[in-house]
């Protein structure tokens, strides 16, 4: 028996913060993702190690994040339906 159960409806299951970041900036880039979100770490000289050390000590940031990139997910899916 492992300790953590099955996830597989999940998306973020297996997901890095670092992954969802650099996945996030490479579809908005970084200007639209502080467009999105507006936090310093996406706005003022932004890479993703600034934004993982920010983002690892700010919960609330953090589910910003995790939403903007389910949001993102169910855009490519309908992009990739062609509606």
């Amino acid at each position: 028996m492992t300790d953590a159960p099955e996830q597989p409806k999940n998306p973020l299951h297996g997901m890095t913060l670092e992954k969802i970041v650099t996945e996030l900036a490479d579809y908005y880039g970084w200007a639209g993702l502080g467009e999105r979100i507006n936090i310093r770490c996406f706005t003022q000289d932004p890479s993703v190690g600034s934004s993982l050390k920010f983002l690892r000590k700010t919960p609330w940031a953090r589910d910003k994040v995790e939403s903007l990139y389910l949001f993102m997910l169910r855009d490519v899916r309908r992009g990739e339906r062609g509606f």
